[in-house]
């Protein structure tokens, strides 16, 4: 059987790598990089593994920071993992067989896509928001898979084919809402940076589309609803981390002021069309829902009317 080196990146996860730890017991070497953590991070870790390395962090470079790892790895598969995860048992077993397999048979396969079940705040989001099946590129062969850009949680950069898996990577995204207080801090300013480096021209009302645009999505276009309240709060968590990154933004072009002549009516006329787009959604997927041919075509004639 092939052999498979687990790579972990961490900074202060005292709370969470041993779970994620106990759960490479199937693994044949374990690459922990942990980022100076001012915990008890390094003394757990070490329990499990004498390939603890420390290296210097750069909350803006979170991803290219794992390559480090990826380059202390000796094994001939890797499976790149965050200490707020863990494997299940089924993806464990599944792995095992993939690596059991004739070398020949997946000759041409150098990565695996792995579905990921996100926890947040003691519940599943298991509808399609975005949060499931979150397939991430976490299973490769060493030295055909690695990070390229500055940028928070872009794809791992593969050479070659690639399948899904049908097992589960577990997230342990978010027990509280400081944890995802405190993540803002770290990806907003790093986002706010790549949309102005992406070409970004700056305009006042986004301060208003940007969370709303971030709302309708998670919440309606996402389904986001079908999670009931736990759907509603992350798509208005998801809404306000999106008005942060925008005013990092406006941050970085030196808090520019408005011409304050029309201010009011121009925040009138973006309030009045974000109302009219929730009412558009809300109606959408009443529509959507019902069933009966003859009720649809009552429902069209209203939102016409209106």
């Amino acid at each position: 059987m092939a052999k498979l080196s687990a790579v972990i990146s961490v900074l202060d996860g005292e709370k969470y790598i041993d779970r994620c730890l106990r759960s490479l017991s199937f693994v044949d070497e374990i690459i922990v990089v942990d980022h100076f953590s001012k915990d008890r991070t390094f003394e757990i870790a070490k329990k499990y593994t004498d390939k603890v390395f420390r290296e210097k962090n750069n909350p803006l470079e979170i991803d290219l920071q794992k390559n480090f790892g990826f380059e202390k790895a000796s094994s001939e598969w890797i499976l790149s993992i965050d200490a707020d995860e863990e494997v299940s048992k089924e993806l464990a077993d599944e792995i095992k067989k993939i690596l059991s397999f004739k070398p020949s048979s997946i000759a041409n396969i150098n990565g695996f896509w792995i579905p990921r079940k996100n926890y947040m705040f003691g519940k599943w989001i298991e509808n399609n928001t975005g949060w499931y099946p979150d397939y991430q590129l976490r299973l490769f062969r060493r030295g055909k898979g690695k990070y390229e850009k500055q940028h928070v949680h872009e794809d791992l950069v593969l050479l070659g084919e690639t399948e899904k898996l049908k097992e589960h990577l577990i997230h342990h995204n978010y027990d509280n809402i400081e944890q995802f207080i405190s993540k803002i801090a770290v990806y907003a300013p790093n986002e706010a940076e790549e949309r102005l480096r992406s070409g970004y021209k700056f305009s006042y009302f986004d301060a208003v589309r940007f969370p709303l645009n971030d709302f309708l999505s998670w919440f309606f276009a996402r389904k986001g609803y079908k999670d009931g309240f736990h759907g509603l709060i992350l798509s208005f968590l998801m809404a306000f981390y999106q008005f942060v990154v925008f005013c990092f933004i406006w941050q970085k072009q030196g808090f520019k002021e408005y011409d304050k002549d029309d201010f009011l009516e121009r925040t009138e006329t973006e309030f009045r069309k974000s109302a009219k787009e929730i009412v558009f959604w809300f109606m959408k997927e009443k529509l959507e829902s019902i069933k009966n041919p003859l009720e649809r075509n009552l429902q069209k004639l209203k939102i016409r009317i209106r």
